[in-house]
């Protein structure tokens, strides 16, 4: 199991990062929160969950440790694969998912895109007490080191076109946090792409 990487960050895509190492360019399935998070040229290091298939090798990158372990510990519920458990991990982060199992909390869980009510019901049941309780991960790092040149406005319409939205529902999605996003801006605060995305697919959640 290749249970990290770490390198320069060779190229970046919606939602894909290339880590070189030792002059090969892994390329790592990320969620949009953490490549927020990563610089083209830059050195990263992530955790890793390596998905086998028969026709496939897939390589998952997490910013942390506990988040690759929420991933692992999604997939052991009935019809989540890595994609789904990916989609979860790039709505809520690992203690927002343990309160809402803990909570019984379909809203939080239909916020994710492809879960709907039932789905939601479901997961509810096959995650209970899989997951266990709050550790307190800081999540809120996440996207913080975004330098402002790269503009968090273009970071996260990047992460939503990425998670399957399209361009106009993106748009309308920033308009809805836009205000927070440059309260914290004019406040000399660099903008968490992290928690901007999650606010985002709130408000699209809200609007469906």
């Amino acid at each position: 199991m290749i249970a990290s990487v770490a390198g320069p960050v060779a190229a970046l895509a919606p939602d894909t990062a290339v880590v070189e190492v030792g002059g090969v360019g892994i390329a790592v399935h990320c969620t949009p929160g953490t490549l927020a998070g990563l610089r083209v040229g830059e050195p990263a290091r992530l955790a890793t969950s390596l998905v086998v298939r028969e026709d496939s090798l897939t390589l998952y990158g997490f910013a942390d440790e506990d988040e690759r372990t929420v991933f692992e510990l999604l997939q052991t519920a009935s019809g989540v694969g890595p994609r789904l458990a990916q989609a979860m991990l790039a709505v809520h982060s690992p203690d927002a998912l343990r309160r809402a199992v803990a909570a019984g909390d379909e809203k939080a869980l239909t916020a994710v895109p492809g879960i709907g009510k039932k789905g939601a019901q479901k997961l509810l049941l096959d995650l209970k007490d899989r997951l266990g309780e709050p550790v307190g991960t800081v999540v809120a790092q996440r996207g913080a080191t975004a330098p402002a040149a790269a503009g968090w406005r273009e970071q996260l319409h990047q992460a939503l076109v990425g998670l399957g939205y399209a361009p106009r529902e993106a748009d309308q999605a920033i308009e809805a946090v836009a205000p927070a996003a440059e309260a914290e801006a004019g406040a000399g605060v660099q903008p968490s792409v992290g928690r901007l995305l999650r606010a985002a697919l709130q408000s699209l959640n809200r609007a469906r």
